[in-house]
């Protein structure tokens, strides 16, 4: 009994990589003394690999010390690990390198992978000239960099606006036969599209489908986002519905950026069929996005009734109110305005009270629209009654 759990002990612990349970994976490596299952120096790196993983940074910190203390020596698997935990700090991201520099006097000679962990590192942190001298050391020491190493350095270049030696990089992987990724391909249409090159970066979306790299949301986001800041909104379009017939459902963020691309155009009619589109659809904004949306449906409303869509402008009012969104006072005075100018005081008056309702006071400009609306009404009435009284004399005379 005690032999068969010695073999299956540690699968066991790396089972707990997929149950997401670090702390249980320590409970369970706690536990092989009790059943005389000897702590490998294989089965010490797992546990410690399983708490960066899963972000359990300080742990993992303590139990690496705990394996010094238990005589485990360092090795490039375990030294791996620990730089991989450093560098998802800005802070410890010096404490990474230089463990990395120490490697070859313990006797642990870096592999491609720890060259890999420290190019994304320095890469995230904004470090890509730091990163591009690794990158150069790595293949002079014999390291080959994968596909991972690559992207890492694309995607930081690209963020560093160094689009040239992005697309450089990209050629020099197609030269030694390395294939480039979703995220390789993602982070270079980034880099074009934020550089006010979205046609390249439509390019770089035919070649990646034509390897059959399937598009993410992150891809479609990033081609769409630059679409709409290059005012091309009927691409942009294309790949929405690209994106949907993919089976990836948009969000929030990405209809406010179409949105606010017909509202730059006075295209408001269109703009709030989106708004209408992704309320049926159920997408709702998140807190990061809420304020942007606030401030889109007003303008909204407003483009509206400036393009004389009073009815249409209410509607989607209605619809805001329905869903908890802040209504300006600017969209207030204006509806009221334009009602009453209208004659629908019955809509001018039941937006006071809820313009009143939120907390809002109305401006004199607002007040006196009110007033004359309900003026002109009295006066029509007046008019009409006198009119009426003038008839029925005339019937009277006439003996009729």
């Amino acid at each position: 009994m005690i032999s068969r759990f010695k073999i299956y002990f540690f699968p066991s612990v790396e089972v707990m990589v997929e149950f997401t349970k670090p702390l249980e994976a320590i409970r369970i490596f706690q536990k092989m003394k009790e059943y005389e299952c000897e702590r490998t120096q294989k089965s010490y790196i797992t546990v410690f690999a399983i708490l960066v993983g899963e972000n359990q940074l300080k742990l993992a910190l303590r139990f690496y010390r705990y394996m010094r203390e238990k005589g485990i020596p360092p090795s490039v698997t375990s030294l791996n690990v620990l730089i991989k935990a450093l560098c998802k700090n800005s802070g410890t991201m010096d404490a990474a390198l230089k463990i990395f520099h120490e490697m070859p006097n313990r006797g642990c000679i870096p592999d491609s992978y720890t060259y890999g962990t420290l190019i994304s590192g320095l890469c995230r942190f904004g470090k890509t000239n730091e990163a591009k001298e690794l990158f150069l050391e790595m293949s002079d020491k014999g390291c080959s960099p994968t596909v991972v190493t690559y992207s890492s350095l694309i995607h930081g270049l690209c963020q560093s606006n160094n689009l040239d030696e992005a697309m450089g990089l990209l050629d020099d992987m197609k030269r030694k036969g390395i294939e480039p990724n979703v995220f390789t391909f993602s982070s270079l249409m980034d880099g074009l599209c934020k550089g006010g090159h979205s046609s390249q970066a439509m390019e770089l979306l035919e070649i990646m489908v034509s390897k059959r790299h399937k598009p993410n949301t992150i891809t479609y986001s990033t081609l769409i986002h630059g679409l709409c800041k290059e005012g091309k909104l009927r691409e942009s379009l294309e790949i929405l519905d690209r994106m949907k017939l993919q089976g990836l459902k948009p969000d929030a963020g990405l209809y406010w950026k179409i949105i606010n691309g017909f509202c730059e155009v006075r295209k408001f009619q269109k703009a709030a069929n989106f708004i209408d589109e992704m309320v049926l659809d159920g997408i709702t904004p998140n807190r990061v996005t809420w304020s942007l949306h606030v401030r889109i449906h007003n303008t909204v409303v407003q483009g509206l009734l400036s393009e004389s869509e009073p009815n249409r402008a209410f509607q989607l009012y209605l619809s805001m109110r329905s869903r908890g969104l802040s209504v300006e006072a600017k969209t207030f005075d204006l509806l009221i305005n334009c009602f009453c100018k209208k004659g629908d005081l019955h809509k001018a008056a039941r937006i006071v009270e809820e313009m009143v309702l939120d907390g809002c006071i109305p401006d004199e400009g607002t007040w006196t629209a009110i007033v004359n609306g309900f003026w002109d009404r009295r006066k029509v009435r007046e008019t009409a009654d006198s009119i009426q009284i003038e008839l029925m004399d005339e019937v009277v005379e006439s003996g009729i």
